[in-house]
């Protein structure tokens, strides 16, 4: 295939994925706006108030940029495995792979649908959450290359028959075990050295310093 050709297939690829998404916008954009809004109400306004500021910022600003994240990791990886698992499932995605489609333009197609599928639903809920609290972004670069880091750590894994495993016994206990509500400041030493393994505690802590410029770990490590 030559390079206009390459693209073609490339584009195709990914204006269905997003077009899917977007078809079903009830079910894939608005239960994550209407979750991270219940979290902003219950752990930010009602639970917040009482627990005080954390990391030295009102509790609402600190678990804002980890919602984010969490909306996004979650989100992305939602819609790889779905659609490609639905491709398999259909037997549509044989058509794909005995054309002359290269395997990594197939694999960067439905993984660049991810993303923008976790950016909508990212940007839908940073605009929620100025409704509730006021962000002053410290460092946009480093907000931007953690945020595109976790979307492809959650796009990858786009190869499971059963859906439901990853999400379940994974990429859930691992983000809620990722500093998104807490500081690993208040752990005991032993649990958070434990914790500086999860590597969701490290995008968290970087998209939280891009943020508001603080951070539980070292930015070069999560780097």
């Amino acid at each position: 295939m030559n390079r206009r050709e390459l693209y073609l297939a490339f584009a195709t690829i990914l204006i269905k994925e997003v077009r899917r998404f977007l078809r079903i916008w009830p079910q894939t954009l608005v239960p994550p706006a209407i979750t991270v809004t219940l979290y902003y109400v219950i752990f930010g306004s009602l639970i917040g108030s009482r627990i005080g500021p954390m990391g030295g910022f009102d509790y609402m600003q600190f678990v804002v940029p980890g919602l984010i994240m969490m909306a996004v990791i979650t989100n992305s990886y939602a819609n790889v495995v779905s659609s490609f698992f639905g491709a398999k499932f259909q037997h549509s995605i044989e058509e794909l792979l005995v054309s002359p489609t290269p395997n990594w333009v197939i694999l960067l197609g439905f993984t660049i649908g991810g993303v923008a599928r976790g950016l909508c639903v990212g940007l839908i809920v940073t605009v929620l959450s100025l409704a509730f609290t006021r962000l002053h972004v410290q460092h946009a670069l480093l907000t931007v290359l953690f945020s595109m880091a976790g979307l492809i750590n959650a796009v990858f894994a786009n190869t499971f028959d059963d859906i439901s495993i990853v999400p379940t016994f994974v990429l859930t206990p691992l983000t809620y075990l990722g500093g998104v509500f807490y500081s690993i400041e208040l752990l005991p030493p032993f649990w958070r050295a434990l914790s500086q393994a999860n590597p969701i505690l490290h995008m968290v802590n970087a998209f939280r310093y891009g943020v508001l410029g603080h951070s539980d770990v070292h930015v070069g490590t999560a780097l």
